[in-house]
Formats: C-alpha cells, structure tokens, sequence
C-alpha cells in the first residue's frame, strides 16, 4: 500500500464559500470510501478533520443531502447513502441510457476545444494510471464523464444524468481497485476518446453503454461479496 493524498486533501477550494470547501471536501470521502456506506456522519469529528464550525458543515450536509449523497433521516440524523442492489440495477440501468445518449450527442455537437480538452483530461488521466494514483484518475475521470455529458448541450439530460450519477459515486471509485478491472476500464476509455475525435455517436454511445454495464457488474459483484460495507483500509489498485 501507498501513502498518497485523497482528493479531500489536495482539492483547491481558495475562492470557495466555507460551506462550499467543507461540501467538496466531505464529498470526495464519501466518494473515495473514507466514510463507510450507511455510516452516521458524526458532526463533531467531520468538523474537527475539515476545520470548519458546525454551521457550515450542516449546510454542506444539506448540499450533499440534495445530491444524494446522504440520506437525512428520521431520529437518525445524516448517513451516507447505502443502496441496495436493486437501487444499483436501478442506477445504473439509467445511467447507461443516459451516458450513451450524452455521447451520441456530444459527438454531433461537441466543438473542437471541448474535444481536446477531453483529450487532454484524458492523457493526463492515462499517467495517474501509469503511477497507480487511483484518487487522481477518478477526479479525471468524473470529470470526462461530466464533460461528455456537457457537450450533449442539453441542460436536461445533463442535469438528469447529475442526480442519477452522484448517487453511484462512491461505488464507481470502488470499481477500478482491481487491476485487471482498472486496466479494462482504461481501454475503454481510449476507445471513447477515438470515438469522440471521429464524430462517432454510434459507436461513442455503445461503448458508454458496456463501460456503464461493466461498472453495474462490478459492483453487484463486490456487493454479493461483502466488500462495499465498510471503508476500504487504505488504498489499493
């Protein structure tokens, strides 16, 4: 195992509200696993490790709360979000529709910066591969996702995809600490770049579509296997 920073840790948040650095912060351990799927958020420790009143660490709850990242519930207070499998086929069913309808159409209306913004994301996406930085390649990643997904220019489909998404974060970021699965989901991603540089929505579309279905299968394989319960100790490729 490797000590290296979290994207909690390194996250530039200088021009950000103090409730927007807590929520980005607290964000990315939900989504790096660091807090346990079905955990309590104890707000006394969140707000001595994010340096932050318990004002604005509630108000970034309540951010997190309406993306779905935690579920605030009855006598029980904020936990993060746990979902079941069928919530996952659910999910990720969806996702695969909308991810694949994002590319179809971001290959016809992409324009040329955009593209070799994404290309550019995504070589330096290949070299956090190349130093097993996993925290590093998943902010890359999300962030092609989320780029493909603007580039469909359609505010509602992107919008859409957003919510369905932030729900299924943490089990993404979970999918690649496997190294044959993380080297899979790398070539995968090569193929959507050249896709997307030949304004191919067909094809852009269908492999969005196996690359969402491949993530669904490794995660309903980790869940059948007990592994997405707990926090992961430490971090692993």
């Amino acid at each position: 195992m490797q000590n290296v920073k979290t994207m909690a840790d390194i996250i530039d948040l200088s021009h950000a509200g103090l409730h927007e650095q807590a929520a980005a912060r607290l964000r990315n351990m939900l989504v790096e696993g660091r807090i346990a799927p079905g955990a309590k958020l104890n707000e006394r420790e969140l707000a001595e490790a994010l340096h932050v009143s318990r004002t604005p660490l509630r108000e970034a709850i309540k951010m997190l709360a309406s993306e779905g990242l935690v579920d605030l519930l009855p006598n029980r207070g904020a936990v993060a979000v746990k979902l079941t499998e069928a919530d996952v086929q659910h999910s990720f069913e969806l996702l695969a529709e909308l991810e694949g309808l994002a590319g179809e159409l971001a290959a016809q209306r992409i324009d040329d910066a955009a593209r070799n913004e994404l290309r550019a994301k995504h070589f330096e996406m290949m070299a956090c591969h190349a130093r097993r930085d996993l925290s590093g390649y998943y902010r890359l990643n999300a962030l092609i996702h989320a780029g493909i997904s603007a580039s469909a220019a359609n505010p509602v489909l992107t919008h859409t995809y957003g919510q369905v998404n932030a729900r299924v974060q943490s089990l993404r970021f979970r999918t690649n600490q496997d190294e044959a699965k993380w080297q899979r989901a790398m070539h995968e991603h090569t193929q959507m770049m050249d896709a997307l540089d030949a304004r191919d929505g067909a094809a852009l579309r269908a492999i969005l579509r196996t690359h969402l279905e491949h993530k669904r299968d490794t995660v309903l394989a980790l869940m059948h296997a007990g592994e997405l319960g707990q926090a992961p100790q430490g971090r692993q490729a």
